[in-house]
């Protein structure tokens, strides 16, 4: 954020408190920053001014004593390492043990070397590396996901009875009080009452709940507290699934908008729950699926978090795309990836989603595009696809420039000739 952008008595009390608080902070960023205020193109209120001179004057050294231990490019360095050091207390603490704390399985010394790793969100899916040298390497790890699965397990006379109650008042919306208290109805008798959570929402059918009613359901049965794989997974297949599996037509705003803010709260059960058997679809995604998860994706799912489902996706092995669904929709699921234009569209969209590939999701995509050059020799989609493909992973695609130039001659699109000079020259 830039402090200039602020409203002037919010810029001069941010500079005020960054005065008194310096130790907190680096002192050459904030010499950094009171000049850059001082220097700024535009007008300076007095005020801002008189704040920004203030700090300069508090991290600014007082005497030139510390000339004669400095090198010509030593101190900025000697600054920002005394800065970013380890603490004496956690030195101290750690002096006994090779990790760096006890919860974190990290050495000093791996912690001082010149790779780092960024986690992305709750996921491990992937990890971003890097490399020191001012590149990036994706590594994607495909993680052994436990499913949860119905229990088959009966269900007594009383639970039945209840979850036909329920089922008959969701059918008929009156008011979104009324439906919030049945979502609550619902969460307790899935949860509490010790029975299969499945098999129970199998009989409610609350997918069968209008647009508006089903958002109400979703945003009441959200409190953000249970395992990600567990109920959050369970309401999205149960109420959001359903609906997208037979869509033909562009869903509704309220629908999108709840399932939106529902996948942002809880974004692996979003892709288990509902990407992954949306991608799976028995025929294949068509416009309307395709439009509406482009949208989770975008709004909902870190660019890494992307990278990771984009290679399970992609992955041959049929456990790796694991998924969750109540068993009465299992019937609309396959277990292998149907090529379609639509599904063309996508990748394309999440190629454009800066979301970095690894090259085992290269592998797997390119040897696809091959199979399917001549299918789909006519499509536009397709030659589109290829384009952003070529385009974006050039890097990737050295050592396929023979085998992808052999298969693209076998399309005949608006696009084919940009393709093939494009890898002409990788």
């Amino acid at each position: 954020m830039w402090v200039q952008t602020l409203p002037n008595v919010v810029q001069s009390r941010i500079l005020s408190f960054l005065a008194l608080e310096k130790q907190r902070f680096c002192s050459r960023d904030l010499s950094r920053l009171a000049r850059n205020v001082l220097s700024g193109d535009g007008e300076v209120e007095f005020w801002v001014k008189r704040g920004a001179r203030n700090l300069l004057d508090q991290v600014s050294e007082s005497s030139y004593e510390w000339i004669s231990s400095l090198g010509l490019d030593s101190g900025g360095e000697r600054v920002n390492e005394e800065f970013e050091a380890m603490p004496d207390w956690l030195k101290d603490t750690v002096g006994d043990s090779d990790l760096l704390l006890p919860w974190l399985p990290i050495s000093p010394d791996e912690l001082n070397s010149g790779t780092h790793f960024v986690c992305c969100g709750d996921d491990l899916d992937e990890l971003v590396v890097d490399t020191g040298d001012g590149e990036e390497r994706v590594d994607v790890v495909i993680e052994e996901i436990e499913i949860v699965q119905s229990k088959n397990a009966p269900l007594d006379a009383e639970v039945q009875n209840t979850a036909a109650g329920l089922k008959a008042q969701i059918l008929t919306f009156e008011s979104s009080s009324k439906t919030g208290g049945l979502a609550v109805q619902i969460h307790e008798l899935c949860l509490q009452r010790g029975g299969d959570s499945f098999a129970i929402l199998g009989l409610i059918e609350p997918w069968k709940a209008d647009d508006e009613a089903a958002s109400v359901l979703i945003s009441h049965l959200s409190d953000g507290s249970e395992e990600e794989l567990g109920w959050p997974s369970q309401v999205v297949c149960s109420i959001i699934l359903p609906k997208l599996l037979v869509l033909e037509e562009p869903a509704s705003r309220v629908l999108v908008t709840a399932t939106i803010e529902y996948c942002k709260l809880h974004q692996r059960a979003a892709v288990y729950g509902l990407l992954f058997p949306l991608l799976l679809r028995r025929g294949g995604i068509n416009n309307p699926i395709c439009d509406v998860v482009v949208r989770i994706i975008k709004e909902c799912l870190h660019p890494a978090h992307v990278s990771a489902f984009f290679q399970k996706l992609l992955c041959e092995e049929e456990h790796v795309r694991s998924f969750i669904c109540l068993p009465c929709h299992q019937y609309l699921i396959s277990n292998e990836l149907v090529w379609t234009e639509s599904l063309f569209n996508l990748l394309q969209n999440i190629l454009n989603h800066n979301v970095h590939l690894t090259q085992d999701s290269i592998d797997h995509l390119v040897y696809r595009v091959q199979e399917l050059a001549e299918a789909f020799s006519k499509s536009l989609k397709f030659g589109n696809f290829l384009l952003c493909l070529v385009t974006k992973c050039s890097p990737f695609l050295k050592s396929y420039k023979i085998s992808l130039t052999e298969a693209v001659e076998h399309t005949n699109t608006l696009v084919t000739k940009s393709i093939l000079s494009k890898l002409s020259v990788l």
